[in-house]
């Protein structure tokens, strides 16, 4: 016999789900440290998927994300216009060290199932 599916299964089913997106996007992110369209992706994912996680403890992980790439690509900005001086490398290689940690904080609080601090 089928024991009915019931809303707390649902909900946690669906939790999950929404756990393997949040550790796909920052797949996603740490591969656009290569490939940028995967990063463009990645918020993408978040943007389409973000009232999906609303009131959840994966809503601070989207946003942790959602800022990640929007700083990230601000100072990335900043040292392109800036590269011709010596100023533009430096900003360039801190932001590059500053996505790392913050894909790697983001994915490790992801795994022992914590929310991201602001």
């Amino acid at each position: 016999m089928n024991t009915p599916i019931t809303q707390d299964h649902n909900s946690q089913t669906e939790l999950q789900s929404l756990k393997t997106i949040t550790m796909v996007v920052y797949a996603l992110q740490a591969v656009g440290l290569l490939l940028v369209i995967t990063f463009v992706i990645a918020v993408m994912i978040n943007y389409i998927k973000r009232d999906d996680v609303r009131e959840s403890w994966l809503e601070s992980h989207f946003r942790w994300q959602m800022r990640t790439f929007w700083f990230g690509l601000l100072w990335f900005l900043l040292g392109v216009l800036t590269y011709i001086f010596i100023i533009g490398w430096i900003i360039l290689a801190v932001d590059a060290i500053w996505v790392i940690y913050r894909i790697l904080k983001g994915w490790l609080n992801l795994y022992d199932n914590k929310p991201m601090s602001d």
